[in-house]
């Protein structure tokens, strides 16, 4: 069993928004030698015949980028737990050839895992569902997107299009956030590592998962607070009062403006985020009336190499196992 964190965390994982802004390495424009190596492995993957997501690794060869693929990875799980890679020209190319770059990247980053029963490896991430139905999942709407963390080690975020107005991706360090929790409330500590049933963790009924685990010193988080909500309700497992207030402390603090980095992604954009170490949140937007032009991101959660290790009674979430043959 891991025990509860009582030391505040003083690595790079916990940052704030002051931090953050005083040391920008986190976002990066994409150098052209990047670019040309992910041009050529693109050509070259078509000229055979291939196409997202029939190919693996070897049939999309960016080797040369292995050592800026390794900084990314050991920032995504030792350091600030995010980066914000920028100018991958999407308007060069066609959204085959978008979803091929994107998930030839992911094939040398880790191993892209299933997102939905159906076995969808990119998500689309566009306000098409029903924003009255709470079973509706929340990215599938326009509303604002509370702050969470999604079933996988890490989660990618590729840009297609903004939204009209609105659509600010944002970024909350969960070790800042614990620090806070330990210096300011420490009498809610303990609540964050019991167990809690979770809706929507690539299973058919919700399961039981604290918010907070810790093994060999490293601090993870699961959260979202529909998808607790809805899990004690399907289980008929009714909220006390002193959760609901435990919940409301960790709403509260995630909010406030000095707790999180906050960035508009641009067509091209590309954002990965250590889903234990970092949780992720978008605010409301407005899209045009033309469905050509509403706001589109690619989603790619990934199974990592150097992921961390979790303490069993946190059980490590990867996606969705892959259909049934029909």
């Amino acid at each position: 069993m891991s025990l509860i964190l009582k030391q505040a965390i003083t690595s790079p994982a916990a940052w704030t928004a002051a931090i953050a802004q005083h040391d920008p390495a986190w976002q990066q424009t994409l150098p052209a030698e990047t670019l040309a190596v992910l041009e050529r492995a693109l050509v070259g993957l078509k000229s055979r015949g291939l196409a997202f997501p029939h190919f693996g690794k070897a049939d999309f060869p960016i080797e040369a980028l292995a050592p800026q693929l390794a900084r990314w990875a050991d920032e995504l799980e030792n350091g600030r737990g995010f980066v914000l890679l920028r100018g991958l020209p999407v308007e060069r190319y066609s959204e085959d050839d978008i979803r091929a770059i994107y998930y030839g990247i992911g094939l040398h980053l880790g191993v892209p895992v299933r997102q939905n029963p159906r076995g969808d490896l990119l998500g689309e991430v566009m306000a098409v569902g029903d924003r009255n139905d709470k079973r509706t999942r929340v990215y599938e709407t326009d509303l604002y997107l509370p702050y969470h963390s999604d079933p996988s080690d890490v989660v990618g975020l590729l840009c297609l299009r903004k939204a009209r107005t609105g659509g600010l991706s944002s970024l909350v360090s969960v070790a800042a956030l614990y620090n806070r929790i330990l210096a300011e409330h420490p009498e809610y500590l303990g609540l964050y590592y019991r167990p809690w049933y979770f809706a929507h963790l690539c299973e058919p009924q919700p399961s039981l998962s604290p918010i907070f685990s810790v093994r060999d010193g490293k601090l993870s988080c699961r959260y979202l607070r529909q998808y607790i909500e809805l899990g004690h309700e399907i289980r008929g497992v009714p909220l006390s009062r002193v959760e609901i207030e435990a919940l409301d402390l960790f709403d509260t603090l995630m909010m406030d403006p000095a707790m999180r980095v906050d960035m508009m992604m641009e067509p091209g954009d590309l954002q990965f985020a250590n889903n234990y170490a970092v949780l992720h949140s978008r605010t409301a937007f407005e899209d045009p009336q033309d469905a050509q032009l509403r706001r589109k991101m690619l989603r790619l959660w990934v199974k990592m190499p150097n992921a961390r290790q979790l303490a069993p009674e946190f059980p490590g979430r990867n996606g969705f196992p892959e259909p049934a043959a029909a």
